[in-house]
């Protein structure tokens, strides 16, 4: 595409926003930074930016004198397709990419795209970790804290980007064409933003959508959605399991995972010899296996790479043992189906820590999963009732409500004993009490720090 001069606007002056205008200067486009936020402070944004930037801001209202001219427009993942702003662009017939698929028409190398409800951030980063130990270049970019746009002018013919894809991201994909995708799975997730769950599936089916014969998608078997996704899929499908026995594709057996192909099977790996813990760890390690694989790394190779990982940070992360209490957290864990997970983690009694933003969830299958091993559940944030009423329709009763995080720590120190866990895993996202799941975490973490022995 030809970028001299041409007149593009980007919407949101978040991460992904700056790393967009930023790129877009670099190729001498002709660059609107925008926010509807008209009490955002210009100057603040315009430090974000690169130095002697000639991005022109706009705060506010959006004239149509601007809109006529606009040859692009770029969104970040945090604005909706179906807003008011983002529909008058549409009347408009103007060009309406994502932040990924502007990175991806400056890739020069390979892409690997990784997307799911869960999971996502953990894989992404392991896999990351394969393709830099056996192939030297590479990139980890995307949904995981890093733009694509910040390094796609950057890569060459020998480097591969590994990019950790939600489905925000995926529904402005119009070129976008990773030679390995991977979809780990699907459940409810975002339905306030896709309104339907068909509109959420066919979201995350778009990161395999211009794939061909010559590519590869990794699925998960044991997902109704990405399992019959493989049936229609025009890549290459290599599946994984952790509940049964396949004919082809990863699987796990016991403690092994195995691997068959044409008809041989191969033990890989026992899942004790990697740092991670938890079954969902285990449907990782596979998938990571099956994209390494994939791009041609030998199994001893990425075996010594999975050996050497250790868990991401707020993702089921163990944090300390104070007075004889595991303290882990998983402030990453802003779904119910995420939660699940960290809960099946824990090998002790568990005082668990949830609630938050209200994305439309259900939490029944959470609340069932408690199993006998939450002895305590405390809930702050908006959705502290609901969740409640859950609960006690399922027959738990054991609910404090706190009001700030401090609190919440108070509780725990007061109904934890020696040999108990206290698990921040809040099954919504962070939004109302924290600007993202991060600070939560990081917060939480500085609070078990301080408790003193």
């Amino acid at each position: 595409m030809e970028w001299n001069h041409k007149k593009v606007l980007v919407v949101g002056t978040g991460i992904s926003g700056i790393g967009a205008a930023d790129m877009l200067c670099k190729l001498n486009a002709d660059v609107i930074l925008y926010d509807e936020n008209k009490e955002l402070d210009k100057e603040a944004i315009k430090a974000k930016l690169q130095d002697d930037s000639k991005v022109e801001i706009i705060c506010g209202a959006l004239l149509d004198e601007v809109i006529n001219v606009l040859e692009l427009v770029v969104l970040s993942p945090g604005v909706p397709t179906d807003s008011p702003l983002v529909l008058r662009f549409k009347e408009k017939n103007i060009k309406i990419w994502g932040e990924i698929e502007l990175g991806y028409a400056a890739e020069k190398g390979q892409v690997i795209a990784i997307t799911g409800t869960n999971g996502k951030t953990t894989t992404t980063t392991l896999v990351g970790a394969m393709v830099k130990d056996y192939f030297g270049a590479s990139f980890v970019v995307g949904n995981i804290g890093n733009p694509y746009t910040t390094v796609a002018l950057d890569t060459d013919e020998k480097s591969i980007s590994v990019a950790e894809v939600s489905s925000f991201q995926l529904e402005t994909v119009e070129t976008f064409k990773p030679h390995v995708s991977a979809i780990l799975n699907i459940t409810p997730d975002h339905l306030n933003r896709h309104h339907t769950m068909e509109n959420y599936i066919l979201a995350k089916e778009a990161v395999a959508k211009n794939q061909t014969k010559d590519d590869y998608c990794i699925l998960n078997y044991e997902n109704e959605f990405t399992r019959d996704f493989g049936l229609r899929c025009n890549a290459k499908v290599i599946y994984f399991s952790s509940e049964r026995i396949l004919e082809e594709g990863f699987f796990l057996v016991n403690e092994d995972i195995y691997f068959a192909c044409d008809g041989k099977r191969q033990r890989i790996m026992n899942i004790y010899d990697m740092n991670l813990v938890g079954m969902c760890n285990v449907e990782n390690v596979m998938a990571a296996l099956a994209m390494g694989y994939a791009m041609g790394i030998p199994f001893e190779n990425l075996l010594k790479t999975i050996r050497e990982f250790k868990a991401v940070e707020h993702r089921i992360e163990y944090v300390a043992t104070k007075r004889g209490v595991a303290y882990y957290n998983d402030s990453k864990g802003t779904n119910p189906d995420a939660a699940i997970q960290g809960i099946k983690a824990m090998s002790r009694p568990t005082i668990l820590i949830g609630g938050g933003y209200d994305k439309q969830s259900e939490y029944d299958e959470w609340i069932e999963a408690f199993g006998g091993k939450v002895k305590k559940l405390i809930l702050i944030g908006q959705t502290r009732e609901k969740i409640a009423e859950c609960a006690k329709k399922h027959g738990f009763h054991e609910i404090v409500f706190a009001e700030s995080l401090e609190e919440v720590m108070e509780l725990c120190q007061k109904f934890a004993v020696s040999g108990d866990a206290v698990l921040l895993s809040p099954a919504c996202a962070s939004w109302g009490m924290f600007p993202n799941y991060e600070v939560r975490g990081k917060m939480f973490k500085e609070m078990v720090y301080q408790i003193e022995e």
